[in-house]
């Protein structure tokens, strides 16, 4: 888990755990040894810090984490767990097949490599669930997790301190309609293959993952902490977003054309950072 990575989280009714499953985040809710909300990013980047420096490097804790961020709407509890060890796994796998094993193992010794490999095989074979409640991006956001929302949900807060965040919160089965009708205006409009797979793949992980009556956030994360205030104040990318599909649908393009520069030059800005001294 890097500081300058993005978050989209599903939040779980309490309603639909496990009985066991209930009883443990309902007791979570109320312990005062939990990270609290606007600790709970930094305590997570601190765990996944200690196992990279340790020696040898930690792919994957050896059990699942049993924090989770939280939040009540309404006086109900809507839980999304951290599931450390099942996003290690699902990110080392995706690592591991990016390179060749000689080079893979510059990075993590082979048997730490074989561990990890081999707990995440036989806890799939066990028929667990292994879709994650939590995606990540590093340095940008990928434009369809903004189709998700709409201006309103916006919540910015700028500080010197951990609280500084801009993030969106809405329903997860708004967020699926609003998939649902950009996908429909983009296949009239541009074409079948104006969809892009990650749109695609944000639309099954949802319909999948997320519970009927979730909650869909969008979390800049670490972002924050490495813009400045007048970038974060004037970033609009999912009203940006939204104006563009809706323009789309009334056929115009000179509108379409002059918000997708807007956020290309903004998102490239903070790529940019990736590489600067």
């Amino acid at each position: 888990m890097l500081p300058y990575t993005a978050y989209l989280r599903v939040y779980q009714p309490i309603t639909a755990f496990s009985p066991r499953d209930r009883r443990h985040w309902e007791g979570y809710a109320e312990s005062a040894d939990r990270p609290k909300r606007v600790n709970a990013l930094a305590a997570e980047h601190a765990e996944s810090l200690g196992r990279t420096i340790a020696t040898p490097p930690v792919v994957a804790p050896s059990e699942e984490s049993g924090d989770a961020y939280l939040r009540r709407v309404n006086e109900r509890l809507y839980v999304c767990p951290w599931q450390t060890r099942l996003r290690c796994w699902r990110a080392f796998e995706e690592f591991a097949g990016s390179m060749p094993r000689p080079q893979l193992e510059a990075f993590v010794p082979a048997r730490e490599a074989d561990r990890a490999e081999t707990g995440y095989r036989q806890w799939r074979a066990s028929g667990a669930e292994a879709r994650p409640g939590i995606l990540s991006s590093t340095w940008t956001i990928p434009i369809p997790w903004f189709v998700a929302f709409e201006p309103q949900e916006r919540c910015l807060v700028l500080s010197a301190g951990r609280t500084r965040t801009l993030l969106y919160l809405t329903r997860t089965a708004q967020a699926r309609r609003r998939l649902d009708h950009t996908a429909a205006v983009l296949r009239e409009r541009v074409g079948e293959h104006a969809v892009s797979a990650a749109a695609e793949r944000l639309t099954e992980w949802l319909a999948t993952t997320a519970h009927p009556e979730s909650l869909l956030e969008l979390d800049y994360g670490g972002l924050p902490h490495l813009l400045s205030d007048d970038h974060l104040s004037e970033d609009h990318s999912v009203g940006e977003v939204a104006e563009a599909v809706e323009a789309l649908a009334k056929g115009d393009a000179a509108r379409v054309k002059e918000l997708r520069e807007r956020l290309t030059r903004r998102w490239r800005s903070v790529r940019a950072l990736e590489h600067a001294n």
